[in-house]
């Protein structure tokens, strides 16, 4: 009976050393363990022998039974160790190829431009202030000297909430608000969005605008001139030369537009300079007496000057762009290449 018991202990734990699965392992199990093994058999085959072998034969069962479990749970522990390590190899990166990049945002170029220029009229001495883009007619045009004939204030132009509140057409009604606020000197900037009844290759319903204002005592046009020949330099490149043609606007007098040699034939004369060499780029002008009234200054002692560009035709001529439309159509293609 040893013999036997012996031998069934062997053939049980060969079988379990080889099994080279979990379902093997169970295999093996139900084999030398199950309600038919060989085991099983012995167990109810010990009421048949002499009563002095019972012990000796059930307790070497029991041992049998102990052993053929171990071999089995043995086996298990290193099967699903085996398994886990190939499937850390399987999922195991390749750390000699090159990796896969993250994409980096970046600045739109309108908002590029932007606080390009912001940083030119810091250098300059100038602060960066903001107002609302919902604005009354009097911010928007009553303070700023702009009569209720005048052209711009009609619905065809003017984008109107109600008869007296409407989204600003330009920057300049912060312009109003700060002066209410505080005495000279005063030197401020203002970009943000404004919004007119245009819309065409080189304009847009909305677009984004920058206006300056300097006031003090004894500020001249040619306090003017020098702040925006150095702001043509700074923003466009140093060979870049001003002129100043005669204009209108209503809250300055005099009143210029301001041109820039053109950057794409550096003033030679081409197809976007229409021949002439020059680009318009922005307006400009001393402060009008009657703005500085509707601000409570007095204009005998107080003089100032203020300019008006878009910050999206700059764009467009820093860019080399010649339709608005694709500065606001998200196009990555597009707007990767900045």
């Amino acid at each position: 009976m040893e013999e036997k018991i012996q031998a069934l202990r062997e053939d049980a734990v060969e079988a379990a050393g080889e099994a080279g699965t979990l379902q093997a392992i169970e295999d093996v199990r139900v084999r030398f363990l199950g309600r038919r093994s060989e085991l099983t058999r012995l167990r109810k085959g010990i009421g048949s022998l002499p009563a002095e072998e019972r012990p000796t034969v059930g307790k070497l069962l029991t041992d049998l039974q102990g052993d053929i479990t171990t071999a089995l749970e043995t086996r298990t522990v290193a099967i699903r160790e085996e398994e886990r390590r190939r499937a850390i190899e399987a999922e195991r990166l390749d750390i000699s190829l090159p990796g896969r990049r993250r994409a980096l945002g970046g600045y739109h170029p309108i908002t590029q431009t932007k606080i390009r220029m912001c940083e030119i009229f810091r250098g300059l001495g100038f602060e960066e202030v903001e107002g609302p883009e919902v604005e009354t007619e009097y911010y928007n045009f009553d303070a700023l000297n702009t009569p209720s004939h005048h052209p711009a204030r009609d619905m065809h132009d003017t984008f109107y909430i109600t008869d007296s509140v409407l989204l600003r057409t330009h920057t300049s009604p912060m312009q109003i608000r700060y002066m209410e606020q505080r005495q000279p000197p005063i030197r401020i900037v203002v970009p943000g969005r404004v919004y007119r009844r245009d819309a065409d290759v080189s304009h847009s319903p909305m677009f984004h605008q920058l206006e300056g204002l300097l006031v003090d005592r004894d500020v001249r046009f040619s306090d003017l001139k020098g702040v925006l020949a150095v702001f043509a330099r700074e923003m466009f490149g140093a060979d870049t030369r001003v002129r100043f043609r005669p204009s209108y606007f209503p809250f300055t007098e005099p009143s210029a537009e301001v041109d820039i040699t053109c950057i794409f034939c550096d003033g030679d004369g081409c197809r976007v300079c229409k021949r002439t060499g020059w680009i318009e780029v922005l307006g400009a002008g001393a402060v009008d007496p009657e703005v500085f009234r509707a601000v409570g200054y007095d204009p005998e002692e107080y003089t100032g000057f203020a300019f008006g560009m878009g910050i999206d035709r700059a764009t467009m001529l820093r860019c080399r762009i010649n339709n608005i439309r694709i500065l606001f159509e998200n196009d990555m293609r597009f707007l990767t290449q900045f």
